[in-house]
């Protein structure tokens, strides 16, 4: 037996080797193993995501820092409970629970995540919300024994994103182009309102260079902006001009700011171009009206300065007239003379006052022409008629030349014969002493032509643009010293536009003398003859011995007028307010009353509609006698019952006419009557 032990004894040394073998191996393993989870705790714990490990039935086996921060649960005490109630989530909008992602995982073996919009609900529950995933653990054999949820919290970069969404919402709504660029001016983004202002698509635009919408000569203002970016300035109500893709130039507000990165470097820059082309229309026209308000009040205040001056040359001799008048009552002659003048420089006043209202009338389009059928050689006769006395004053020699046939208008016969009458002024106003005037019609066509020439001081060449506005004068120091507003050719011409008609100047030049053409519509239709005016049943052709009421506050008016019409041969009474004009004509039933409007204790309207009450004044004939003359004014008079409007101050020949045309009118009630 000897000879076997020492092969036992090697046999258990060969075995005590391997056993000590296979034990340092083993402990050389679990001591790696150690290691490696040791590096492993170190690594989930210092890594900045949440780790939660559960086993195969989904119960919390490990969680590392982060989770325990998150969750609110410390490992020791959510070791072995479901991950449900330690990792609680749920849908950020319907506030459902999210599905277990650790069942999910191992169920299907393959990784899964948390869809959008989730929040983790920690145990004292606070909300976040979170980016999840989760992967299965599986043994060598590929079975699958546990489950690693990895989450983070994404607050930081949901609020960011929702600012960002915000941001890009306000720039797609935003009524200003956005724009954003590089520094070498590379367009980045072009908003919705970009594309409406300068007509480029955002995919025509972005990658293109900014310069495709700067006019070629505003180029070096793109290098200037580009400059100051790169300095950090930012750059406000940088106005100047942009170039659509149409290739309209538009005028745009900038306002521009540098782009940074994390690290506060400038990478580019954000721009803001407001359209201000509208604005800038409204800031010009504002200009222009300005301007032009400017120039009427200067024209205002010359007009007015004017109007004084000529409202005084008549006044100083009509007052002289009455103190040569006091002082030579005796010498009859001296007398007349002076009343002579008296009465024309009366007419001279009168006629810058009518001619104030006429051309307000005009300019409003207040003017009302009382048309009918009438012969040129009537319109003519009267404005030649109206001149006369001025042109026999400057000696002139008046020429006149008219068809041989009868030539009709469809006109107002008054009207226009202001029309030839203020020409025919017009030219001896600027004609020196003893010179010639020419009025002269002829046909062409449908066309009435009437020319009034002279060979008088002629008219720049630089005058005939403004020569027709108002108080428009060729020499102010001359159209002083000649006398007169400057409206007598804006009014010619008003006239003859609202009879459809047209003027026009012409001059070869100063001292050359000057043409006035106007050229009026032949009425060619022949019109009823008019009715003859009957006699009239309560006065006389004459316009005598009539009884006449004069109504006016004012007591010199009214007693001058009395007189008048006492040697006229009438029988005349006067009222001085409005209820004595009741009381007056109740007891004298006059047949005319001139009634002043302005009146106290009763306006001239209320009387009137009271005397058309009672049965004696219905065929009163009630003239209206008043200062006001715009068209309103005669519309009230109308409806308060008066038969006419006569403007103060009044001659007796256009007061005869009016009584006249009544006398007619009152006859053909009677016979219809």
């Amino acid at each position: 037996m000897a000879p076997d032990e020492p092969e036992e004894d090697r046999l258990r040394s060969v075995a005590l080797q391997n056993a000590n073998a296979i034990l340092a191996a083993r402990q050389r393993a679990e001591r790696e193993l150690a290691a490696e989870r040791e590096r492993l705790r170190i690594t989930l714990a210092s890594i900045g995501d949440a780790v939660i490990s559960t086993d195969a039935d989904g119960r919390v086996t490990y969680l590392n820092g982060v989770a325990e921060t998150l969750t609110g649960w410390i490992e020791a005490e959510a070791a072995g409970r479901p991950l449900p109630d330690v990792f609680h989530v749920v849908d950020q909008d319907t506030r459902e629970a999210v599905e277990n992602l650790a069942l999910q995982a191992l169920r299907e073996g393959a990784p899964v995540g948390l869809p959008k919009h989730t929040v983790l609900i920690a145990r004292d529950g606070t909300e976040r919300p979170i980016d999840d995933s989760a992967s299965p653990m599986l043994d060598e054999s590929g079975r699958r024994v546990g489950m690693v949820l990895v989450f983070r919290d994404v607050t930081g970069r949901r609020h960011d994103e929702e600012v960002r969404a915000r941001l890009a919402a306000i720039v797609e709504s935003s009524h200003d182009a956005i724009v954003s660029k590089t520094l070498e001016g590379v367009v980045r983004t072009w908003n919705a309102a970009a594309e409406r202002l300068f007509g480029y698509r955002a995919d025509e635009a972005v990658g293109r260079s900014i310069s495709l919408i700067i006019p070629p000569d505003r180029l070096d203002e793109e290098q200037e902006i580009l400059a100051r970016l790169s300095r950090g300035e930012r750059i406000e109500h940088y106005e100047t001009v942009r170039r659509a893709k149409d290739g309209r130039r538009l005028d745009v507000s900038l306002t521009v700011s540098p782009l940074r990165d994390s690290e506060g470097r400038i990478i580019g820059a954000s721009k803001i171009a407001r359209d201000v082309t509208e604005r800038k229309r409204v800031e010009a026209a504002l200009q222009e009206a300005v301007a032009a308000l400017r120039e009427a009040d200067r024209h205002k205040d010359e007009f007015l300065a004017l109007l004084a001056h000529e409202l005084r040359n008549p006044l100083a001799p009509l007052r002289a007239g009455l103190q040569i008048m006091r002082m030579a009552a005796d010498d009859a002659a001296l007398v007349a003379r002076t009343r002579d003048m008296m009465d024309r420089q009366l007419s001279h006043m009168v006629r810058l006052i009518d001619d104030l209202l006429d051309i307000s009338r005009i300019t409003r389009n207040k003017m009302e022409l009382r048309r009918s059928r009438v012969l040129l050689a009537d319109v003519v006769s009267s404005a030649v008629e109206t001149a006369r006395p001025v042109l026999e004053a400057a000696g002139h020699e008046l020429t006149v030349s008219l068809p041989p046939e009868p030539v009709h208008l469809d006109a107002d016969l008054t009207r226009l014969a202001q029309v030839f009458g203020n020409l025919l002024h017009n030219s001896s106003k600027y004609t020196e002493r003893g010179g010639h005037i020419w009025l002269t019609a002829t046909l062409d066509g449908e066309l009435l032509v009437v020319a009034v020439r002279d060979d008088g001081i002629g008219i720049p060449a630089a005058a005939f643009p403004s020569i027709f506005e108002m108080f428009s004068q060729v020499d102010r120091s001359t159209e002083r010293s000649r006398g007169g507003l400057g409206i007598g050719l804006a009014l010619v011409k008003g006239l003859v536009e609202i009879h459809g008609g047209s003027v026009e100047a012409a001059s070869p030049g100063p001292g050359r003398g000057s043409t006035f053409t106007v050229r009026l519509p032949v009425l060619k239709s022949e019109a009823e003859p008019a009715p003859e005016v009957p006699a009239a049943a309560w006065q006389d052709a004459s316009g005598s011995n009539r009884r006449i009421l004069v109504v006016d506050d004012n007591r010199d008016a009214a007693a001058t007028m009395a007189t008048m019409l006492q040697i006229l041969g009438n029988e005349v009474r006067t009222a001085k307010d409005g209820l004595e004009a009741m009381e007056v004509a109740e007891g004298f039933r006059p047949q005319v009353v001139l009634m002043d409007i302005g009146l106290p204790k009763l306006d001239g309207y209320e009387v009137t509609r009271r005397i058309r009450e009672q049965a004696w004044g219905r065929d009163t004939a009630v003239i209206a006698l008043t200062g006001w003359g715009q068209e309103a004014d005669r519309s009230k008079s109308r409806e308060a019952g008066c038969d006419g409007h006569l403007v103060k101050p009044i001659d007796l020949p256009s007061l005869e006419k009016l009584l006249i045309e009544l006398q007619g009118k009152s006859s053909t009630r009677s016979q219809g009557g």
